[in-house]
């Protein structure tokens, strides 16, 4: 079985233009025969898990990621038991409704100093804008402000922020054009630090869940978030934020997108980075606003996702020697950087897609203008 397997793994490897242990920063470089079958087994799970272990490196991991992605190699491998069980779970539960706070605790809460670290000034764990910018700091400014210009801010709107992180846009949104506002995390080490950032500021972040809000909104914006909700909770999300919209209001989604209607996530991602995270298409969400919202605007700038990440992945290899010890081991360091240059390379190759989609309730009066 063994040799079968790696005479397979590497035929589709030269398909793909790699040579094992070549010279190119590109090459995979093999350091465990255990791999081929492993790959074989386990498919994107293996990949990954494998590379935590040590089974093989590559210089340029971006690189050989971004080649075997364009190349599709991962089509010519038998659907995995990994894949398998991630269909099944998705269609018969509802894991992001069972499980809550579990993305909070296993993602968010691993430490405050990892992602102040890896982020910029403001801690925005989101898509920045590089139409104009040069470096992080400006392109998510740069992003935040796009968001205000594109919701119509005017001082005195009160906002709702969904999923607000560590509160950043709430800030900026208050300072820079003095409205106040309530966001909502699922993360203790969020919502601490986010309240604690914004002394001085008319803002607040609540530890909640979405679904337990109540009140009116002038503006509602969601950063990052609904990549969390899962497909079976699309059309109550909708229906929540309409509930909470003034009939003139406007709200603003930015979220990463699929372009294809899926009912689960990868198998890799859903066990070590985002539990239960799952990517919604324009169909998925086309079909849960319908009757509840006019969909005003849709902006792509997926290319521009690409370029945050490896900006964090620069800023967190810059920083690992500082954070690495009994929290932040070797193992976690090999899989925070598979996490990002995989995600980097997925968004190179456009195989997803970062979307920011403005909605109103019942259609701007005499229309709305695009903002870019």
């Amino acid at each position: 079985m063994s040799e079968t397997a790696k005479r397979f793994v590497i035929g589709q490897l030269e398909k793909a233009g790699f040579i094992l242990n070549g010279p190119h920063a590109w090459d995979p470089q093999v350091n465990n025969d255990a791999l081929w079958a492993r790959l074989l087994r386990d498919g994107t799970l293996g990949l990954g898990e494998s590379y935590m272990a040590g089974w093989w490196d590559a210089p340029a991991l971006d690189q050989f990621l971004f080649k075997l992605i364009t190349a599709k190699v991962q089509d010519a491998f038998p659907r995995d038991l990994a894949v398998m069980w991630s269909v099944a779970r998705g269609r018969l539960l509802n894991m992001q409704r069972r499980r809550i706070t579990e993305v909070g605790e296993k993602h968010y809460d691993i430490g405050n100093e990892l992602y102040a670290a890896m982020l910029d000034t403001r801690m925005i764990y989101s898509c920045g804008y590089w139409k104009d910018a040069d470096d992080l700091d400006a392109a998510q400014v740069a992003k935040l402000d796009l968001i205000c210009r594109k919701i119509g801010l005017q001082p005195g709107m009160r906002i709702l922020d969904i999923g607000s992180g560590w509160g950043g846009f709430l800030q900026f949104a208050a300072e820079r054009y003095g409205v106040s506002g309530v966001g909502v995390t699922v993360s203790k080490e969020q919502a601490a630090l986010a309240n604690e950032r914004a002394r001085g500021l008319p803002v607040e972040t609540l530890l909640l869940d979405y679904q337990a809000l109540d009140g009116q909104f002038d503006r509602i914006i969601s950063i990052g978030m609904f990549e969390h909700v899962g497909y079976k909770n699309y059309r109550a999300y909708f229906e929540k934020a309409a509930s909470l919209l003034r009939p003139d209001g406007l709200m603003l989604l930015h979220t990463i997108g699929g372009h294809s209607s899926t009912t689960h996530g990868d198998p890799w991602s859903e066990k070590y980075i985002f539990p239960n995270g799952m990517l919604p298409s324009i169909a998925q969400i086309g079909k849960a606003i319908e009757g509840l919202f006019v969909m005003e605007d849709w902006h792509n700038f997926g290319a521009d996702y690409d370029r945050t990440l490896m900006a964090w992945h620069a800023r967190f290899e810059a920083a690992w020697p500082g954070l690495k010890g009994e929290k932040y081991d070797e193992r976690f360091y090999r899989m925070w950087r598979y996490y990002l240059n995989v995600f980097a390379a997925l968004f190179r190759a456009r195989n997803i897609s970062l979307w920011q989609v403005v909605l109103s309730p019942a259609g701007v009066p005499g229309g709305y203008s695009s903002v870019r």
